[in-house]
């Protein structure tokens, strides 16, 4: 049984084995900022973005670089809109491999939805091999939105953007894919809309393990990716969602280890040590043995001792030690912390089905979190027909919609809506009977019977008080045994 530092010689030794830029954003906290101050240089030479020139696209700037792409915003020749450009660095043969790429079949198969982003337009250079994919433009990342805040964001924000992001990852994993890189430099942000990006590590969930080992940006790495080799499954994203949520209220990387063996360390300082049933699980799926000495962990409640309690409670959901414990994205947006803008999704439905003839993208019409459109006040407003703001597009074609709002201030006291009653045939008596109209009496009194043998023309009292009924009449009855 091995300890801390025999385990720790294990790591460099398998890590000298794998490409060390895979693990590129394994830099500190100072370092993570230089893919945001990238955005002053210079773009690249022009002899490097004539394709995208040829294909309509002009270079306006460069957003970033990573390992194995570069970010430009380009702006299109055609519309004028801007637009993110991620051009891959790996050389591509062929526009076949080209839409074989993961990344691109993967943004295919997500869209549309609210809180992906979009693939606008794919380009193949055929002569220097170069794809680049033509993505909406947004306005940061959630690194860049809380670096250097010395106030903490507020909570219906925080809510908001967790909402979003959890969406996102339930979309993915029910259509069977799940991110292996969610992190803050990963999720983008524009008028408070959130939207999960660079799929380039994104893996079936129905591919079988062992998965490659060093994915995933170490402080955002689950435990399972962390002590096994390779068993990990779509639950490695809601560790990192968690983690996430975590920095977005303090602000702070939660466990920001510097290697593989402090990574460890820091979230059992934190969390504690696992149950040794969780451990062997473990140990089952790694090559080689390993032990730590039990440890009671600070909590995250000392963390965040202003945490609300239903925060606090998804919190310890989303980084439970064992995947099998851990909570899913579907089961996390049931959470009580996101009670209220369940209900105000609720209470939008109908403005939505109002809405959605009209849109012609096929995505949501409304991108202002659901929170800032729903207003109890404002909307019993409009439920009951008042400050209706009549658009040309409402007067158009839902009126209609508008009018059964109007309707609904409940009756009028003092007026009956008139009955125009269409008969489409000469009056018809009940076969075999020869019964008057049944009269109606006021103050008491009975209707006079009229005897069978007497003529039709004799009239009662009854039925000189019902002249003003008779203009309406019944549909015949088949009555099978006569009037008697």
């Amino acid at each position: 049984m091995l300890h801390y530092s025999n385990w720790l010689i294990d790591v460099k030794n398998r890590a000298s084995l794998r490409n060390a830029s895979k693990t590129s954003s394994s830099t500190d906290w100072n370092n993570r900022g230089n893919a945001a101050g990238m955005q002053n240089k210079n773009p690249q030479p022009k002899e490097k973005t004539a394709h995208l020139w040829k294909k309509g696209y002009k270079v306006i700037k460069k957003i970033g670089e990573g390992t194995f792409s570069e970010v430009l915003k380009t702006q299109s020749l055609k519309d004028g809109k801007f637009y993110a450009c991620k051009t891959m660095k790996q050389r591509i043969n062929s526009l076949e491999q080209a839409n074989n790429l993961r990344e691109v079949q993967a943004m295919r198969r997500l869209s549309p939805h609210a809180n992906i982003i979009q693939l606008h337009d794919l380009i193949f250079d055929k002569e220097s091999g170069t794809v680049s994919l033509i993505c909406e433009l947004m306005e940061m990342n959630i690194y860049e939105h809380i670096q250097g805040r010395q106030t903490p964001l507020h909570d219906q924000t925080v809510k908001n953007y967790m909402y979003q992001l959890l969406k996102a990852l339930e979309h993915m994993h029910s259509c069977g894919i799940f991110h292996r890189d969610v992190k803050p430099e990963n999720i983008l942000i524009k008028h408070n809309i959130l939207k999960l990006g660079d799929f380039g590590s994104c893996r079936s969930v129905y591919s079988k393990p062992p998965h490659t080992e060093y994915i995933s940006t170490r402080w955002y790495r689950a435990p399972e990716c962390l002590l096994t080799d390779g068993y990990y499954s779509l639950k490695m994203d809601i560790w990192s969602a968690g983690c996430v949520f975590f920095e977005i209220m303090s602000l702070n990387p939660l466990f920001p280890g510097t290697n593989e063996l402090d990574q460890v360390a820091k979230i059992h300082q934190v969390l504690g040590t696992p149950d040794q049933s969780v451990l062997k699980k473990f140990k089952q799926s790694r090559a080689m043995h390993f032990n730590f000495p039990p440890k009671k962990g600070t909590g995250i409640s000392w963390l965040l001792p202003n945490c609300p309690a239903p925060a606090l409670s998804l919190l310890y959901q989303t980084l439970a030690y064992d995947p099998d414990e851990r909570i899913a994205a579907e089961t996390a947006l049931r959470h009580t912390y996101f009670r209220e803008i369940r209900m105000a999704e609720k209470k939008a439905e109908p403005l939505h089905r109002l809405l959605e003839p009209f849109d012609g993208v096929g995505g949501p019409v409304i991108q202002a979190p659901l929170t800032q459109i729903y207003r109890p006040s404002r909307f019993v407003k409009h439920l009951r027909g008042r400050h209706i703001r009549q658009t040309p597009l409402m007067s158009h074609n839902s009126k209609h919609v508008a009018d059964s709002l109007n309707r609904r201030n409940g009756p009028r006291p003092l007026e009956l809506p008139q009955i125009n009653m269409a008969v489409l045939g000469q009056r018809a008596s009940f076969p075999g009977s020869a019964l008057s109209d049944f009269p109606f009496t006021h103050g008491g009194t009975l209707p006079a019977i009229t005897p069978k043998s007497q003529p039709q023309s004799t009239k009662t009292q009854g039925e000189s008080r019902c002249t003003a009924f008779k203009s309406r009449y019944m549909p015949p009855l088949d009555r099978k045994h006569g009037g008697t």
